[in-house]
């Protein structure tokens, strides 16, 4: 085969150094440098750079456009474009393959046209992020590897398809076998028998590897999964605040089986968070709400465990904050699958395939990619605002929140921070008089009757009863801001 071209398109004084490097890594790289070379406009001698043609004749003549986007837009020409979104524009118009690496998580800094094309790019293809060049690097990397699987070039074991080192059929535990098998048949109608040994049922799943259990076999069946993946927990945090801070009031590290971490993540959270028991107007029993939908933190969670890269010596994070629940992974979304594609229906891209499909059988999942657009749904109906979806360098952050009155709505509303005192309060109880107010925030009666008039003015608060009896609830629905 011959080589592929790789264009690198950027600013080149903004980002030289990363030119440069990424050029060096590659060409020096003994697997890489076997199949790609890496086009810069600097390396041309000075008589062959045309300051025109020259970057849409190499893009034309490489295999894959590799974007890399800081703070600046970059020279324009009459039409007020850049080299760099011309180069863009003829690269998705003859379908080459785009890798876009943005430098930075914030694009407040950007130049307008330059957060406009990072935009762009973000509906018509996947954008990762990354902080210093090692990590460039890194991303670089991964996405050059699935380039060449794709194409067949590389062949490589799923990394829970492959044999795990150092186990054997004594690793599984026959009770947790039978425990899947039980809970498959009847969320699945599963057809193996609930006596299968564990060896015929790891066969089924394709997942043993001659006589030997696959990684995956370890974290769905065994007591210990630890022993062979250290990574394979979840570490859960509980703040009183919104920010990270010390010291921690509550820690747990969660070891197991894939089904059992995600159980006790998942109780976790929904512990901290406010329950309301009503009567049933249909049944004795009463009716129990969260303030975040269960199946919503479930889905987050089995997401973080399911598609997670077990490869990476870190572990799933849950963080419980007072005004939200962030879930983060290690392992960013895979190649072929964006933030936007989340948000509207689309195809199933699992990265642990065989690990998905016992969670498929025991209904932790759906085949159907539609979990990401449940959680919004769920979401809405709670009165909540959407999730957020961020793909953060090499790991991956859900941001649920657990009232749609956020610190970024209530800093639009103008709230003092009695008021923000005052709302906390009803968040922990449900409701808020005029002397729990005063209370809690030292306010004298009438600023309270102030204050809380305001936030009744404002969207905020809802009042009920009159004189002695009034108390207040938070409104439902966003107000229009």
């Amino acid at each position: 085969m011959g080589m592929d071209q790789i264009f690198v398109s950027s600013v080149q004084k903004e980002l030289q150094a990363e030119r440069y490097a990424l050029r060096d890594f590659v060409h020096d790289n003994d697997l890489l440098r076997q199949f790609f070379r890496v086009f810069l406009f600097e390396d041309l001698p000075p008589a062959d750079r045309r300051p025109d043609n020259v970057y849409l004749d190499e893009v034309a003549r490489s295999s894959i456009y590799l974007g890399i986007f800081s703070n600046e837009y970059g020279w324009e020409d009459t039409d007020g474009l850049s080299p760099t979104e011309k180069e863009f524009n003829a690269a998705a118009a003859q379908h080459k393959r785009r890798l876009i690496l943005i430098k930075g998580q914030d694009d407040k800094g950007r130049q307008p046209k330059m957060r406009a094309l990072i935009r762009r790019a973000g509906d018509e293809l996947v954008r990762k992020r990354f902080e210093d060049t090692d990590e460039l690097l890194r991303l670089v990397y991964g996405s050059l590897i699935q380039f060449l699987q794709d194409r067949g070039f590389v062949t490589t074991r799923d990394y829970d398809a492959a044999p795990c080192e150092n186990a054997t059929i004594d690793d599984i535990s026959a009770a947790n076998v039978r425990q899947f098998i039980e809970r498959a048949r009847t969320e699945r109608k599963y057809a193996l028998p609930v006596e299968t040994p564990p060896e015929r049922a790891l066969a089924h799943l394709n997942l043993l590897v001659g006589s030997v259990p696959s990684r995956g076999a370890v974290l769905l069946f065994s007591d210990r999964p630890e022993r062979f993946m250290p990574s394979a927990e979840v570490t859960c945090l509980h703040y009183h605040g919104t920010e990270v801070a010390k010291p921690i009031p509550s820690q747990q590290v969660y070891r197991g089986t894939v089904f059992d971490v995600v159980d006790k993540a998942v109780d976790f959270v929904m512990s901290r968070m406010v329950r309301r028991v009503e009567p049933s107007a249909t049944s004795v029993a009463s009716d129990i709400t969260y303030e975040v939908p269960y199946a919503v933190i479930r889905e987050a969670v089995v997401n973080a465990v399911a598609h997670r890269n077990y490869a990476s010596k870190a572990a799933v994070q849950v963080m419980v904050f007072t005004d939200r629940i962030e879930i983060a992974n290690p392992g960013g979304l895979p190649e072929d699958l964006t933030v936007d594609q989340l948000r509207r229906p689309h195809h199933s891209v699992p990265r642990n395939r065989l690990l998905c499909e016992p969670l498929f059988l025991a209904h932790y999942i759906e085949r159907a990619g539609s979990g990401t657009l449940d959680m919004i749904r769920l979401c809405r109906e709670a009165g909540l605002p959407e999730p957020d979806f961020r793909p953060e360098g090499e790991r991956f952050v859900v941001v649920v929140w657990r009232d749609w009155l956020t610190e970024a709505v209530m800093t639009r509303l103008g709230l003092s921070d009695r008021q923000r005192t005052g709302l906390a309060v009803l968040r922990s109880e449900g409701r808020l008089t005029s002397g729990r107010y005063q209370e809690e925030t030292g306010a004298s009666r009438q600023t309270a009757s102030r204050d809380l008039d305001e936030m009744v003015s404002k969207g905020v608060l809802e009042r009920h009863g009159e004189r002695k009896g009034t108390s207040y609830t938070k409104v439902k629905d966003m107000p229009h801001l």
